[in-house]
């Protein structure tokens, strides 16, 4: 664990997402499982509506799927209303065992992740994790990433805070718990945008990871099938989404974060802040 007297200009705490940054190539379970979940509902949700609003806590996600005009439309159609509270808390109680159920499917830890983490405590930087899962969710994952190499020194779920992403409340949890401080001293990795909000609002360094998460959206066998044009295109258009979130920078995986350390220290030591 990084000490609290370690100087301010350097990075002490590293907080990554799980799903498409650390684990599960391409962020697959929590698609797959909200697609599932609506159409027991009688619905017929895209891949596409089912990822926009990746990285929320899975009952504010499931929210957000439902105030998009052509899902809600849908709904009225299929369910004769409009969609209430109640509706919402139903499909998320349901939600619960279905991506529980998916999620040893997806629990690989992505190519690179654990040597980063090596890499990390070697400079003496700790590292968390935060999530849309609930803590169930979480230490299942966990539990099947720990046996590949990757074990942060914490990690807080989306139901242990008063509210999920975007808000700073998990990042914060993760400082307590391990005791580091500034801020700026703390650097969130993840592959959506509320990931880089999250960081943003805790006033922590944003770095996005394109390649690997819910913006790609494909298996690392699927990506690397496709014609190198169409792979730069997406590429590009991932990157551009997570700068536009904000992102101090861009990775293509959470395993090249080791190598931009040194200049975000650098930025520290000449006074910048995130």
């Amino acid at each position: 664990m990084a000490s609290s007297r370690t100087p301010s200009t350097r990075i002490r705490l590293v907080v990554f997402d799980l799903a498409g940054t650390t684990v599960d190539y391409g962020s697959r379970a929590p698609a797959g499982a909200f697609v599932e979940l609506f159409a027991r509902y009688g619905l017929t949700v895209s891949e596409a509506q089912a990822r926009a609003p990746m990285g929320q806590h899975k009952r504010d996600h499931i929210r957000s799927m439902l105030s998009e005009a052509a899902l809600r439309a849908q709904w009225r159609a299929v369910r004769g209303a409009d969609w209430t509270a109640a509706d919402v808390e139903a499909l998320f109680e349901e939600f619960i065992p279905l991506q529980m159920a998916c999620l040893p499917r997806y629990a690989d830890v992505i190519p690179g992740v654990a040597d980063c983490l090596a890499a990390l405590r070697e400079r003496g930087v700790a590292v968390a994790t935060t999530t849309g899962y609930n803590r169930a969710m979480t230490d299942l994952v966990l539990g099947a990433a720990a046996a590949q190499g990757f074990v942060p020194d914490g990690s807080v779920s989306a139901d242990e805070v008063p509210a999920g992403r975007p808000a700073p409340w998990m990042v914060f949890a993760c400082m307590q718990r391990l005791g580091v401080y500034p801020p700026w001293a703390v650097v969130k990795v993840g592959d959506t945008g509320v990931d880089v909000q999250e960081g943003l609002n805790a006033g922590a360094w944003s770095v996005g990871v394109a390649a690997t998460g819910n913006l790609i959206g494909m298996t690392a066998s699927d990506w690397a099938a496709l014609p190198a044009a169409e792979r730069a295109g997406r590429l590009q258009t991932a990157r551009s989404t997570l700068a536009e979130a904000g992102a101090h920078a861009v990775l293509d995986a959470a395993a090249e974060l080791p190598a931009i350390l040194a200049d975000l220290e650098a930025r520290l030591a000449r006074g910048e802040r995130p």
